[in-house]
């Protein structure tokens, strides 16, 4: 056992021996900042120490409120080392939402950016037993780490497993609170090892990481697996495509990940063709499926997009299509990582569909999450035995390529047939003056409900709604094609690009409501 109390397979460890074999290597370039392996190493364990020393250890959590930063990761790196979950919270968050996730993660320390000092502030002082907290500059962490709000001296000493908590990540819900999803050590392994085969980096890839750190893609899609490899990650507080076009030329950046909005803004910007090209080798895809002719256009441009699925709970990757197959099957989101096993499933009666089916995917494997935090019935209503049930209906092609149709809760049924919003929505995409759209389901007297499909033109496209619904008639049985079609300049989404399709419904209802009565 070393210094550090890490133990042979755990986050903590993965950056020691890197470290150990390439200290002068940079591990991260911040804005021009650079780090290498060597020092993170040392200022994570200086903080892993004097975390332990002030009485913190395996058990607690430490809430982040921070962009992304050298000093959030070796926060991150310092937790993993001491054996305390890592909890990062959204800043774009109300003082609200931010003091009840703080009620709800009971961190026992918050450190806190001096960026975002007023919202943390105004959060903390909702709260009753407010923790204590450190702050996050500019240059570095401070070297003074608060003492625990109980007193507790020292922390317990014992090596980190691999099943100790490594995050708290904070899924976003449109209806319910949000959950704390609990990741292990084990389960972050596991989820990069898998990655590894698919992202094949090296220590000479430079990695864009863009991605805001309080969502899981942030640290597990690509950032950990470049630190695995000893390569270089160059951090990004906000996504602006001019900006990140010049970061992809000029740091010479080989991978990146991105979710289906910001590879279209970057692919519609003027400085694309001049900027972009450089060494960019790969580009991953989460978030949502990216719309083929998207995903064509990028292709054109030398840089085919690898797509892929996950959720929080599974951390996060469970299926990838390489970019080799994304012309083959496109809209697909390709087939299972090999640490998983995944079924289709009748979503009614729970039973395994085998072959070519449509149902809902349930996952398992060592990447599956411990639980929701605080939340034992919800955890155990998203689990059938070892199975992590996704909510997701997938549809399984004869080659075991799979396609997301759409969410449970999602369907709607017209005229007693199933409707999935999803698998029209793929069928509108098809079209090349159609940039994005969203279809929703609005009550309808005689057929129970109908579709109504919100469409975003492509940009310069001349588009009508007739010319819509001729496209839809030609694509999708007579029960499927939308009563009415919206345009719309962009679909409202959440942070992580999630279409808030209770919104849409409601415009939908009205729009259809104003319909009924210019022809009553």
């Amino acid at each position: 056992m070393n210094g550090d109390l890490d133990g042979a397979h755990t986050i903590g460890r993965w950056l020691t021996d890197r470290a150990g074999g390439t200290p002068d290597r940079t591990a991260i370039d911040d804005r021009g900042v650079r780090i290498g392996y060597g020092d993170l190493e040392a200022r994570a364990r200086e903080l892993a120490a004097s975390l332990r020393r002030a009485g913190y250890g395996p058990g607690d959590r430490l809430a982040t409120i921070t962009g992304n930063s050298i000093d959030h990761v070796v926060v991150f790196f310092a937790c993993a080392k001491a054996g305390i979950a890592m909890v990062p919270l959204s800043w774009r968050l109300s003082s609200r939402e931010l003091s009840e996730a703080l009620v709800h993660a009971a961190p026992a320390l918050v450190a806190i950016e001096d960026e975002y000092l007023g919202v943390a502030d105004d959060a903390l002082a909702r709260l009753e037993a407010p923790p204590p907290t450190t702050l996050l500059g500019t240059t570095g962490i401070e070297a003074a780490v608060p003492r625990r709000g109980d007193g507790r001296d020292a922390a317990p000493a014992r090596a980190v497993r691999d099943d100790d908590p490594l995050l708290v990540i904070y899924t976003s819900g449109s209806e319910a609170a949000p959950k704390g999803v609990v990741l292990t050590h084990a389960n972050c392994f596991w989820n990069n090892l898998a990655l590894a085969g698919v992202a094949q980096l090296t220590a000479e890839d430079i990695v864009l990481a863009v991605l805001p750190q309080f969502h899981v893609a942030a640290w597990n899609c690509q950032p950990l697996l470049a630190w695995w490899a000893g390569a270089t990650v160059v951090l990004e507080r906000s996504f602006q495509p001019r900006r990140v076009l010049q970061l992809l030329s000029e740091r010479a950046v080989t991978a990146m990940m991105g979710v289906p909005t910001q590879y279209r803004l970057l692919i519609d910007d003027p400085g694309f063709a001049a900027l972009a090209r450089g060494r960019l080798r790969q580009a991953l895809v989460g978030g949502a499926t990216i719309p083929p002719a998207l995903a064509a256009r990028w292709a054109d441009a030398g840089v085919p997009l690898t797509q892929g699925y996950g959720l929080t709970e599974a951390a996060p990757n469970v299926l990838c299509l390489p970019a080799s197959e994304s012309r083959a099957h496109p809209g697909a989101v390709g087939r299972p990582y090999p640490h998983v096993d995944v079924r289709v499933v009748d979503p009614d009666s729970g039973l395994e569909l085998g072959g070519e089916a449509t149902g809902e995917l349930w996952v398992r494997g060592p990447s599956v999450f411990a639980g929701y935090l605080h939340d034992a019935e919800a955890t155990a209503r998203a689990m059938a035995g070892p199975w992590l049930c996704t909510g997701d209906i997938v549809h399984r092609d004869r080659d075991g390529v799979f396609r997301i149709v759409d969410r449970r809760k999602d369907i709607f049924i017209s005229g007693g047939e199933n409707v999935a919003p999803a698998e029209v929505e793929r069928a509108l995409l098809l079209h090349p003056a159609i940039a994005d759209a969203a279809v929703v389901g609005v009550p309808d007297d005689v057929w129970g409900e109908r579709g109504v499909a919100f469409v975003v033109r492509a940009e310069g496209a001349a588009l009508g709604a007739d010319e819509v619904l001729t496209h839809a008639r030609a694509e999708l049985a007579g029960f499927k094609v939308p009563v009415r079609v919206a345009f719309v300049d962009e679909l409202p989404r959440s942070t992580i690009e999630k279409l808030a399709r209770s919104r849409l419904r409601a415009r939908a209802a009205d729009l259809v409501r104003g319909s009924a009565r210019e022809h009553s």
